[in-house]
């Protein structure tokens, strides 16, 4: 209001609009302290059994805890794979002040290799600082001493406790019973993350990896109290233990008990020593593997405690390759060892009988062809039946027969003893080998002109040569057969699964195949005699390894060709390279009428399964009976 241009004052106007802001302010206030109001009720009264639980988790941290891997046995209960503390070389990214310079020392050190630097580097990286990365998994008594005076100038590098995996019986067992090893980006993917949590090794082959769901068992978990960045600090034990819920103490896994003897593997390694071969025995009336042998062999505790890049390359780049199974994946020519299984199917389809009788020159050509298929005995062996035939392993008369019995009878009658297939063997991981015959030759080769079978392709096929392929595995379950008359088992491994809380033990029954139908028993008779004679007659190709022996044993011997000579040259041992030379095979059952064991063997190169893989078989033989120096 202007009064003679003075402006003067509305003093009640003034009043109304403070006082509407003063009750505008109040009752905003009034709201906001209502609404914390409100939601400290909601956190401090309704929802307070949520927030406690939460607030609790982040305090307790669950950590699991692996179970404690079940134990492998022999079938006389020695141990062959078990469990022992140890300890392990730890460090903690968030104490160590510069990791590249601790790594690099540690290596100076020769606690870990220069190679694996980069490895360790990436762990620290990966995860939260305060989780421990792992430089190495066991260290011996001298590491332990040797680091603990140096341990100082390492902060954040410590020991811990663990269990390890550890192998007694090394090399022995290597390849039956297999290895554990650390767990890799494939074995996370295939396996249950629940049951692996904290785990860090699984098995890789043998029996550890065919029985990792017995054998692991399952995880537990513990409480641990933690800071509000999840580190573990001290705290009152008696406060984290207390009725813990049920599922959280971890379950050990089963004990499993072989069928192999240890003492019999042992024998049969030592047997094939510095050659490169395999061995498998097998009892004839239930399929139980009594030994298992391919060799060389390898140490698997190396793979329990994590070996270093430069030692697996070792192993891997190593020409003998000790890390491949001969024995369920070698798959070789079996030559002559096939001959009494050709036998019977030459006296089951006509293509011969028990008086025939052939003149061999020591070599074979068929009509028309002037290429000769020579024996291995270059003078030939007269006139011969098939008693003789398989008892002198004369190569002519099967040359001869093969013609009348054709390959796909071949291919039926070796595949009913199971050659060609897989023999379903518990611990997996097998080679099926290849019996051919017209089919498999259309299904198997793509130009026409190599689908066409030719009769020479037959004619090597009837010793054991061409295509046809077979494992140790395989042939020790043919000669099983051979020794039952027709029986036959699946090869298996396990014997016995024990719980390992109640000890309750759970047998494997043996598991029966089909059998071998043979209509004329008198067939069986006659092979197996021949068989007998091999080591025991006046002319078999084994007589000096079966003379003088306390029991009668019945066996095949075989040479299975490396390399190619041509028509005009003479096959010289002597001038061939090691590698180059024959594989010797030995086929063998014993006692003659109560078959207990059947053997089948390869050395690589031998050159002679009479002399070279033949003794091998009868000291094996030898211990299982009980006639040996190491008797049972």
């Amino acid at each position: 209001m202007y009064v003679s241009g003075v402006s003067i004052k509305d003093v009640h106007s003034e009043k109304r609009i403070f006082l509407a802001r003063v009750i505008l302010a109040a009752v905003v206030s009034i709201l906001l302290v209502g609404t914390v109001v409100a939601r400290l009720v909601q956190l401090q009264i309704v929802d307070y059994e949520l927030f406690a639980e939460k607030s609790q988790g982040n305090r307790f941290r669950m950590e699991p805890v692996p179970p404690t891997r079940g134990l492998i046995f022999d079938r006389k209960g020695n141990v062959v794979a078990e469990n022992f503390p140890a300890y392990q070389l730890e460090l903690v990214p968030e104490q160590v002040g510069d990791i590249d310079d601790t790594l690099q020392r540690l290596a100076a050190l020769g606690v870990i290799e220069d190679e694996d630097i980069p490895r360790f580097k990436e762990l620290s990286g990966s995860g939260p600082r305060f989780k421990p990365v792992t430089l190495k998994l066991r260290l011996t008594e001298e590491e332990i001493a040797s680091f603990a005076i140096k341990r100082p100038r390492f902060p954040g590098v410590d020991f811990r406790p663990r269990l390890v995996r550890v192998y007694p019986n090394g090399n022995y067992v290597a390849h039956a019973v297999g290895y554990v090893g650390a767990l890799s980006t494939d074995d996370l993917e295939r396996l249950d993350p629940a049951q692996y949590a904290g785990a860090s090794h699984t098995g890789k082959t043998g029996v550890e990896v065919a029985f990792e769901s017995d054998l692991h068992g399952d995880p537990g978990f513990r409480h641990l109290v933690t800071n509000a960045r999840g580190r573990q600090i001290p705290s009152d034990t008696s406060e984290l233990l207390g009725a813990l819920p049920p599922g959280e103490v971890p379950v050990p896994g089963a004990n499993v008990y072989l069928s192999i003897d240890l003492e019999l593997q042992r024998i049969a390694t030592e047997a094939l020593a510095g050659r490169r071969g395999a061995l498998v025995a097998l009892d004839p009336w239930s399929g139980e593997i009594l030994a298992l042998v391919s060799a060389p062999s390898f140490d698997p505790n190396m793979f329990a405690v994590g070996m270093t890049t430069s030692q697996f390359r070792e192993l891997q780049d190593n020409p003998d390759r000790p890390l491949f199974n001969r024995a369920v994946r070698g798959a070789y020519p079996p030559g002559s060892t096939i001959k009494p299984i050709l036998a019977l199917a030459a006296l089951e389809t006509g293509a011969t009988n028990l008086t025939r009788k052939t003149l061999c020159r020591g070599y074979f050509s068929l009509p028309g062809d002037e290429h000769r298929y020579r024996d291995w005995k270059p003078e030939g062996h007269g006139r011969v039946d098939l008693h003789d035939a398989i008892t002198q392993s004369c190569d002519v008369y099967f040359y001869e027969i093969s013609r009348d019995i054709g390959i796909d009878a071949m291919h039926d009658y070796l595949g009913r003893f199971g050659l060609g297939s897989e023999t379903g063997i518990d611990i997996g991981g097998e080679h099926k080998g290849i019996v051919p015959s017209r089919q498999w030759k259309r299904d198997n080769f793509s130009d026409p002109d190599n689908q066409r079978w030719y009769h020479g392709e037959t004619v090597i096929a009837s010793i054991g040569q061409g295509y046809m392929l077979a494992t140790p595995l395989q042939l020790a379950s043919a000669v099983s057969a051979l020794a039952t008359r027709g029986q036959r088992y699946r090869p298996h491994m396990v014997a016995a699964i024990e719980d390992g809380l109640t000890g309750e033990r759970r047998l494997i029954q043996p598991e029966r195949l089909p059998d071998v139908e043979i209509s004329n028993d008198f067939y069986w008779r006659n092979i197996i005699e021949a068989m007998h004679d091999v080591m025991q007659g006046p002319q078999g190709t084994a007589r000096a390894v079966g003379r003088g022996a306390p029991y009668e044993m019945a066996g095949k011997s075989g040479t299975a060709q490396v390399v190619s000579i041509a028509q005009d040259q003479e096959y010289d041992e002597a001038e061939l390279e090691e590698r180059q030379r024959d594989h010797a095979l030995f086929l063998a059952f014993a006692p003659l009428d109560e078959p207990r064991i059947a053997v089948a063997l390869i050395v690589e190169n031998g050159e002679s399964g009479s002399s070279v893989a033949a003794p091998i078989a009868k000291a094996v033989m030898d211990a299982w009976l009980g006639y040996g120096d190491d008797a049972r």
